[in-house]
């Protein structure tokens, strides 16, 4: 252990250069990723259709690569999923990192190369410690281990040529061996499909380890947090792992969940620190626990590009690279990665907060959609979902907004949906059963976040009179015209101001 300490400390040293080199000359060191990219994948498939290898520019690239959604894409990913080779990018694609879906599928399969675990997952992990070692020198974080909490699926064959599953489950098969000696549980335990087990496996193998760090989606590790002193009869987690200082959340805003962790772990030293990873590609680290937005990594074997949101439905978005931003403005942001994405829309919005260094807060997305838990519960998934619900119940809509019920330490998340009916299901509960199961069905994120109920409760449906929806628009000044209730958002305010007319008109 000593070795591996003093290995990561000198290679922790030599990385802080290499950060502050994309902090000072960010356009350069974006133009040389975008030019490294095209070289690896002239003789691809997809470089030889756009004509990679006479690409001399960004203006070049911008004219000739067309922006791309999953869907564009698909056809693609399914022939390398079959096993196909030198398509998107060189060689081989074994990994698929399986998200929610699209509107045609009910799950997407991102690929994941070997350059794209390498330079880009696995540094961004290795990064989250070199800057917390150099805010923190004090710090005891690599003389215990990290506690990671990943997904629950296990890794599955397709075809037998390619492999998919979680994107956590995915980086926990490629970790080097190394790793093993400063993380727990164990990777069969950390693998394990079945929730119950998996938490009381991972409550038997860390209670007495010497945890410093924890790293997961919020509302799963509050879960496990709960388990330990339920289970441990221990007053909070200190008690367990006395030398615990970071947790590194990322996924969903952890604003709603941060006074639970604070109760649970009562300690003014303990380091919060959020990261933007995704199936696609990990982008950002808060590299100040002071300032709440995220440093752009800059050189992961990602080009990004960023089309403001105004533009984004026009025929030709303006796309503008890292050295055309402005801070308060609200972009979709377009990725060209080392797995062969190219020019392609994730679905996240991000505002730059500063520049040089360039800082980004995650803004929402670039549709309507609810992801408190991880769920990622899209318009699409909701619509479709309302409406098998209304055909079995034999039900109309009118007017709808939903929005999530944030965890409290002694009651689970749910969705919460207020509905105006055109014509009322005979049974509201028989509805609401409709629905969950429908959504189930459509997405896997909000199937795995409601399994037995860990996570999230059955939805919470109300029936509203009807005139909820005119009055709320009537208080706003926009009734008629292109307006509308927003569907689905992470935000409380429209459902409770839709209750409290409703209240109001009984």
């Amino acid at each position: 252990m000593p070795l591996i300490n003093s290995i990561i400390s000198w290679l922790n040293i030599k990385r802080h250069y290499q950060i502050e080199l994309f902090r000072k000359y960010p356009f350069d060191v974006q133009k040389e990723v975008l030019h490294r990219l095209l070289a690896r994948a002239k003789n691809t498939e997809w470089g030889k259709t756009y004509g990679y290898e006479s690409i001399k520019t960004i203006e070049d690239y911008r004219e000739r690569v067309p922006l791309q959604y999953y869907e564009d894409i698909k056809p693609m990913v399914d022939r390398l999923r079959q096993g196909e080779e030198n398509l998107l990018w060189p060689g081989e694609i074994k990994w698929f990192a399986r998200s929610s879906g699209t509107t045609n599928d009910k799950s997407k399969y991102i690929p994941v190369s070997k350059e794209a675990l390498e330079e880009c997952h696995f540094r961004g992990g290795k990064d989250i410690i070199a800057i917390h070692a150099q805010n923190y020198p004090e710090t005891s974080i690599m003389q215990g281990k990290a506690l990671a909490l990943g997904g629950s699926r296990r890794i599955n064959n397709f075809s037998n040529q390619s492999f998919y599953g979680d994107l956590s489950a995915i980086l926990i098969q490629n970790l080097p061996f190394w790793v093993s000696f400063i993380k727990t549980p164990s990777d069969d335990i950390a693998l394990l499909e079945e929730w119950e087990e998996k938490l009381e496996k991972i409550y038997h193998t860390t209670l007495h380890e010497n945890v410093t760090n924890l790293a997961g989606v919020p509302s799963w590790t509050l879960v496990l947090l709960k388990y330990m002193l339920e289970k441990s009869g221990k007053k909070n987690i200190l008690e367990i792992w006395p030398n615990l200082e970071l947790f590194t959340h990322g996924g969903v805003s952890f604003i709603p969940y941060r006074k639970q962790f604070e109760m649970l772990i009562p300690s003014p030293d303990m380091k919060y620190m959020e990261t933007y990873n995704a199936s696609e590609g990990f982008f950002g680290i808060q590299d100040d626990l002071n300032d709440n937005s995220m440093l752009l990594m800059l050189d992961y074997g990602i080009f990004y590009e960023f089309i403001p949101m105004e533009n984004l439905s026009d025929e030709n978005p303006p796309a503008k690279h890292i050295g055309e931003v402005e801070t308060g403005r609200n972009y979709a942001m377009v990725i060209s990665t080392n797995s062969g994405l190219w020019r392609y829309i994730i679905g996240d919005t991000v505002v730059f907060t500063s520049l040089f260094p360039h800082k980004i807060k995650i803004s929402g997305r670039t549709k309507h959609f609810i992801n408190a838990f991880g769920e990622e519960l899209m318009i699409d998934n909701a619509e479709k979902a309302l409406h098998i619900a209304c055909e079995k119940a034999a039900a109309m809509i009118k007017e709808y907004s939903a929005c999530p019920i944030y965890m409290t330490n002694d009651t689970k998340g749910a969705h919460e949906w207020v509905i105006e009916f055109e014509k009322e299901p005979e049974n509201l509960a028989y509805f609401s059963e409709l629905l969950d199961h429908a959504l189930m069905s459509l997405n896997s994120d909000y199937e795995a976040k409601r399994y037995k109920n860990i996570t999230l409760d059955p939805p919470l449906v109300h029936s509203v009179k009807h005139g909820v929806f005119y009055e709320w628009f009537n208080k706003r000044g926009k009734l008629g015209g292109q307006n509308k209730v927003p569907r689905l958002s992470n935000s409380r305010k429209y459902v409770e101001e839709l209750l409290d007319i409703h209240r109001k008109l009984a």
